[in-house]
């Protein structure tokens, strides 16, 4: 029983410790540009009305001019509440890192920046888990206690899984979210797989999930990653598959090898969300995210404002 409350108490420090720091981040740094860049962006249908000489006549609602045997337009209101979903990949390669901070730590932490931004103004935050199958859902809602509870759930959940299903993970929330929300995509794009197959196979699915809702991908990755240590041999094993292989990292050529192969991967992803026309955010443990997040929200404001 100890042992329990010990480690209830371990949960609820580190959980507070990373509200702490998202919550000074929004309210110095993001407060303002969060609602600047994703609020009124979507219109609600209000009611219908007589038509008026100098209406648009793409607003003319032909249902109710064939009831009333008048011309009647729709009639919209700004769409203040927003539904905030957030989708992170917990396959098992999200638990390393090579820093006092592991990618899943990172992971929370900016979830906590973006979801506590929501809550300033108003909206709801949902949250699905996803291996090679979607394991964790909850349903969005607002407020505080909420939040805590999906950073809570974000760092100490257990997957079942271990690999990555990014097209699964989309459709999941395309079946629950029927109407536009902001989806944050969160994952190290890390498969055991070819990523050459895996992105074709992703192709369609992120463009009918971006044409249905604001889909931003965030990569969530450890520097070392890119980089194979000047050590001799070393055995390395595939957290997602479970293979290990020995590699000799005293090799130059080698090392230099891995790392324009990882280099070109990364710039193989940052082609493909550009294509598709969505947002693709880098993050790195160890790194200062808020950073990214910040150019992330001007380069959207500019957007937005043209």
């Amino acid at each position: 029983m100890k042992n329990v409350d010990h480690k209830s108490k371990e949960v609820l420090a580190k959980v507070r410790e990373i509200e702490i720091r998202a919550r000074r981040l929004v309210e110095e740094s993001l407060a303002g540009q969060y609602e600047s860049v994703f609020k009124g962006r979507g219109m609600d249908f209000d009611r219908a009305r007589e038509y008026v000489r100098g209406d648009e006549v793409r607003t003319i609602d032909w249902n109710v001019t064939a009831r009333m045997g008048l011309p009647h337009v729709k009639l919209y209101t700004e769409e203040r509440e927003m539904t905030m979903m957030i989708v992170i990949d917990l396959s098992a390669s999200l638990d390393f890192g090579s820093s006092s901070q592991t990618k899943r730590e990172l992971a929370a932490e900016v979830a906590c920046v973006m979801a506590f931004s929501a809550l300033r103004n108003n909206d709801k935050v949902g949250l699905v888990l996803f291996t090679g199958d979607v394991e964790h859902y909850i349903a969005p809602m607002s407020g505080r206690r909420h939040v805590l509870r999906l950073i809570r759930d974000i760092l100490y959940y257990e997957p079942e899984g271990r690999g990555t299903n990014l097209v699964g993970a989309l459709d999941f929330v395309n079946r629950v979210q029927r109407r536009r929300s902001l989806v944050l995509l969160m994952s190290d794009f890390v498969f055991s797989d070819a990523q050459e197959e895996v992105l074709s196979g992703l192709d369609s699915k992120i463009r009918t999930s971006s044409g249905r809702h604001d889909l931003v991908t965030m990569s969530i990755n450890d520097k070392s990653e890119e980089v194979l240590p000047s050590v001799g041999m070393i055995r390395i094993e595939d957290s997602e598959s479970g293979e290990i292989v020995s590699v000799p990292c005293g090799n130059k050529l080698l090392r230099d090898s891995y790392r324009s192969e990882a280099l070109r991967q990364r710039e193989d992803l940052r082609r493909f969300f550009s294509r598709q026309g969505v947002d693709f955010l880098e993050l790195k443990t160890g790194e200062r995210y808020e950073l990214v997040i910040k150019q992330f929200f001007s380069n959207r404001e500019r957007r937005v404002e043209r």
